[in-house]
């Protein structure tokens, strides 16, 4: 499962890990992804997005509808 979220887009961001010496080493931060199911009453089916934790609450607030349209107008396949 890529580690990169269907609506707001964020993906891992990267760093420096810096231990109490104050050595540096590289490390990632990876998004909050959740996998949900959504069912898309205009369409009769379900719809699985990868999403994550602040793009379901604006799924909550927008309507699956609203955010599919908007991903189809990116050019997503759904």
């Amino acid at each position: 499962m890529s580690r990169r979220c269907d609506v707001t887009g964020a993906e891992p961001s990267f760093g420096n890990a810096v231990s109490h010496s104050h050595r540096r080493t590289r490390r990632r931060w990876n998004p909050n992804i959740q996998s949900h199911r959504y069912w898309l009453a205009s369409e009769r089916r379900w719809v699985r997005l990868t999403l994550t934790a602040k793009a379901l609450r604006t799924v909550d607030r927008k309507g699956i509808d609203a955010v599919v349209a908007e991903l189809r107008a990116r050019g997503v396949k759904l």
